[in-house]
């Protein structure tokens, strides 16, 4: 049979660095760095002090207040995401075929907050079980694409995919395939996480995988650089709506990219480290060329997965360089994680959006913070330091990686 072509009709974001699309690429072309001091709870005993919070934002604004009280942060995240989304695609939710529109979400963790607080309220209890009732539904992670199919009546395929860090670029793959075989019309894809909590933070802490520069939170998240300490933790949702190109172009709707590829491998290595080599991330790029029927030479931008962490962007790199040879001196790539941090389960949607919106308006976001080279990364590679560049970008390439050794790349082409 023949596959469907699939489009990117609208966006939406909820991040550390802007709140709607537009804010959140305005912070990106500026190198706006979301790291600060954590408002979340006091952090003062925990050896990492800081995060990329959410900034300014009241639930109550966009949720009726007795709804919110039912959602963790996550939920909540996913909702006002989706709903800039869905209204950034103009789609007419009283004529749409509610059957053929489907939510396929990404979530790393979900409910972490909610889990943590009904936990340490019964410890501090007798003894007696006093759970809140909606302890499980706000908790659970594919409660996220209920709640906004749920609110906009939406029918088709509804689930969560959960790969880690690579989960919300897993949930684009799938959205892609279920429209490329004709199941559905239109699907709201994305991730969104709320880790920023007292679990969270210690959990990371715990494993030495977050940077500890608490003298200076703005510039700890530095990919690339050779005094990198690990990653910095952030939270927040990014939502793409991907449709049929046939449906979109019926109804006159803007398209932003064609999402021409997906790709996805595993490490099959270590629970949390990746393979030094790069193995998986080799298969994984190699893999998405394939799927899109393109050469190395095509691509022109890769958002990498980009984390700041010691091993995980040396890895990466030399994939890279394997995969891409000569032409990857050509290639712009960043990693907009110097500025949003990372949001886990999100960051392959927000990192989609980025590398959706660099195609559109020809510029490359700067990858952050960059100040010391490192003697193991070839330094022909074009990094895009820490000030964004011009470029007409026919191809982009977002990478996602997780721990257990998921692998997920996504591939955008301006529409012919």
């Amino acid at each position: 049979m023949e596959l469907k072509r699939v489009v990117v009709t609208g966006l939406g974001a909820l991040t550390p660095i802007g709140n709607t699309k537009d804010e959140y690429w305005d912070g990106l072309v500026n190198g706006k760095s979301g790291a600060a001091p954590i408002t979340h709870f006091d952090a003062e005993k925990f050896k990492t002090q800081f995060a990329c919070e959410i900034k300014n934002f009241n639930v109550t604004d966009f949720i009726d207040r007795k709804l919110a009280r039912k959602m963790d942060k996550f939920s909540q995240y996913a909702m006002v995401a989706s709903d800039e989304a869905i209204a950034d695609a103009n789609l007419d939710l009283d004529t749409i075929n509610k059957y053929r529109v489907g939510v396929i979400w990404g979530a790393g963790i979900g409910g972490l907050e909610t889990f943590q607080e009904e936990v340490l309220n019964y410890a501090k209890g007798d003894g007696t079980p006093r759970f809140n009732p909606f302890f499980i539904p706000k908790m659970i992670a594919d409660i996220a694409p209920g709640n906004i199919s749920i609110k906009h009546g939406f029918m088709g395929p509804n689930y969560t995919t959960v790969s880690a860090c690579a989960s919300s670029a897993n949930s684009l793959i799938d959205a892609l395939n279920n429209i490329r075989l004709g199941h559905c019309d239109v699907i709201i894809t994305g991730g969104s996480e709320a880790a920023v909590t007292i679990a969270g933070m210690g959990g990371f802490n715990a494993m030495h995988a977050m940077s500890t520069r608490n003298d200076s939170p703005e510039t700890a998240s530095r990919p690339f650089d050779a005094n990198r300490d690990g990653f910095v933790l952030g939270e927040g949702a990014g939502a793409i709506i991907l449709e049929e190109y046939e449906h979109a172009k019926a109804r006159g709707a803007k398209i932003y990219a064609e999402v021409i590829g997906g790709g996805l491998s595993s490490d099959a290595y270590h629970m949390t480290a990746p393979h030094p080599d790069g193995i998986g991330v080799v298969a994984v790029m190699k893999n998405c060329l394939e799927n899109a029927g393109l050469n190395p030479e095509d691509v022109d931008h890769i958002n990498t997965h980009g984390t700041s962490t010691p091993l995980g962007d040396v890895a990466e790199l030399k994939a890279i360089s394997e995969v891409f040879g000569s032409h990857a001196k050509n290639i712009n790539i960043n990693s907009t994680k110097s500025m949003t941090g990372h949001l886990l389960g999100a960051a392959g949607a927000i990192e989609a959006i980025a590398s959706i919106m660099a195609l559109e308006n020809g510029i490359i976001p700067p990858t952050i913070n960059h100040e010391t080279v490192d003697e193991n990364i070839d330094p022909e590679l074009n990094l895009t330091l820490n000030k964004a560049q011009k470029r007409d970008i026919k191809v982009a390439m977002s990478n996602t990686f997780g721990f257990g050794g998921h692998n997920a790349c996504v591939l955008f082409k301006k529409l012919d």
